[in-house]
């Protein structure tokens, strides 16, 4: 049997949680695939606020600002993985040091740079701040879709950047045509 060689990318794609998935860091979620490759996937969860605020992150980097708005601004648990190391979805992708672009609006960031650039109110024209990232190994991903563990469908930045945070989730299975009301809960194949 001739083996399947043609690999298809999610990366600049929403996962959305199936209600099934009970994990506490995945529960309802969504994350934004940032790099997926048949090597694995790697994405940051939009919808699990931290109890921390930026100010926070900022005081541990022995940064200031002057815009107590932003002292104030919410971060997010990106997954699991790396928890103490930050990540930043932004637009414009602009120049960073480590950036990786996934189209020609967004950016993922990793580098002190734009930490240092949006304390000092020269941020991109939108971000989101997690700490961590959700990791998939080689085929992970791939399977846990086809067992109905996460919907997959085209990411918006509207959603990442300006949707509440307690209808993210909501909002994202809704550009699939999905009414959450209708997710079962219960995993498996017709």
């Amino acid at each position: 049997m001739e083996k399947n060689t043609s690999f298809n990318s999610l990366t600049n794609q929403f996962l959305i949680a199936m209600p099934a998935l009970m994990e506490p860091t995945f529960h309802r979620s969504v994350a934004y695939i940032f790099e997926h490759t048949n090597e694995g996937a790697m994405g940051i969860v939009i919808n699990q606020p931290l109890d921390i605020q930026f100010g926070e992150v900022l005081s541990q980097m022995k940064l200031e600002t002057k815009d107590s708005k932003l002292m104030d601004k919410t971060v997010y648990l990106g997954g699991p993985v790396q928890v103490e190391r930050g990540f930043v979805i932004h637009s414009p992708i602009g120049e960073w040091e480590n950036t990786i672009a996934t189209n020609d609006n967004l950016g993922v960031t990793t580098s002190r740079d734009i930490i240092i650039e949006i304390a000092k109110g020269n941020s991109p024209n939108q971000c989101l701040v997690a700490l961590g990232y959700a990791g998939w190994a080689a085929g992970q991903l791939e399977d846990e879709l086809a067992n109905n563990v996460w919907l997959n469908g085209p990411s918006n930045p509207d959603i990442i950047f300006d949707t509440l945070n307690d209808i993210r989730w909501k909002s994202a299975a809704a550009t699939l045509g999905v009414d959450t009301k209708h997710l079962s809960s219960e995993i498996g194949h017709a």
